[in-house]
């Protein structure tokens, strides 16, 4: 997610196929269409790694990766979630009706231009998906508006800063898992960002520890289902776009599941007395990108949007 040079309006990120291009074109064009601007570019602009064969992925016929082949083991018989994968955005409740086309909101929704997509994207408001909404307490339901009545522009993701945990889940760049025995190594495209999950029975840390961006997690093996618990977030976390919140109350559990060898499915709980009356949990899907790898994405090289970002 980035804000328009010049306009503090918050776009959606390009498609995979568009990322590489506008890797050294952030700050966005406003006066043309999107798809104007991206025709114009030259092919030269396509710049990430060449399609290179994952050494042992099941294939069909054609030469592709079959995703409904069974999930791959490792040598200690554990599911394998290594993989490089993206964000799949889940659907609302049963019978939730598709939204009818909607006019571009005015200044101070915090929906911006994409405002049809932000009213059912999990990346803008994770709790789209729960039939009641997010159980917000007054106060973090009044810090959630403040955050959108000023166009999201403290959104970390912004300013080139570290994302809260939710928002990596369900943010269109893609992650790239790295699993040991001990150790699972998560890299995230979206500001470099790097999150170590401990596999190796240590307990987390005590409350008074000093609260990370990335918080403290650590993992256990129920099964075929991998439970992540993760505590110690800074006080400041947006879990979307839209600035629905987390404390240093707070704590998160993943239950992180490969359906298959091309699904990553993870249900996550979030339980913060501060920001939530009660705990509440949404699942969220990854689709694995096969004979590719992650690009190289530098925030803050020539990043011209961070004086013209306003609020109201």
């Amino acid at each position: 997610m980035r804000y328009c040079k010049g306009s503090g309006r918050l776009e959606a990120y390009p498609t995979r196929s568009e990322r590489g291009k506008l890797q050294k074109m952030k700050p966005c064009v406003n006066r043309f269409p999107p798809a104007l601007v991206l025709a114009a570019l030259p092919a030269s602009l396509f710049a990430q790694w060449p399609s290179y064969k994952l050494a042992g992925a099941p294939r069909m016929p054609d030469g592709k990766v079959n995703p409904d082949a069974p999930a791959p083991r490792t040598a200690d018989g554990k599911p394998d979630l290594s993989g490089i994968w993206q964000f799949q955005n889940t659907p609302g409740p049963p019978g939730t009706p598709t939204p009818p086309p909607q006019p571009r909101p005015s200044s101070g929704t915090g929906l911006g231009p994409q405002a049809d997509f932000a009213r059912t994207s999990q990346f803008f408001n994770i709790g789209v998906t729960l039939k009641d909404g997010l159980p917000f307490t007054p106060w973090a339901a009044d810090l959630r508006k403040q955050r959108a009545s000023q166009n999201n522009k403290d959104n970390p993701d912004a300013h080139c800063l570290p994302l809260g945990l939710m928002q990596l889940h369900t943010h269109p760049q893609p992650r790239k898992i790295i699993q040991t025995p001990g150790l699972m190594v998560i890299l995230y495209e979206a500001q470099a960002g790097t999150r170590q999950i401990f596999l190796d029975g240590r307990p987390l840390p005590p409350k008074d520890v000093e609260p990370w961006w990335y918080a403290y997690s650590a993992g256990r093996w129920e099964g075929d289902t991998l439970v992540v618990e993760t505590t110690g977030f800074r006080d400041d976390v947006w879990l979307d776009v839209e600035g629905s919140p987390l404390t240093n109350t707070g704590k998160m559990i993943e239950r992180m599941r490969r359906v298959n060898y091309g699904t990553l499915e993870t249900e996550i709980t979030v339980d913060d007395p501060k920001a939530y009356t009660k705990p509440w949990t949404v699942k969220v899907i990854h689709k694995l990108m096969p004979d590719t790898d992650l690009i190289e994405f530098i925030c803050n090289e020539n990043d011209r949007s961070g004086p013209h970002l306003v609020g109201k």
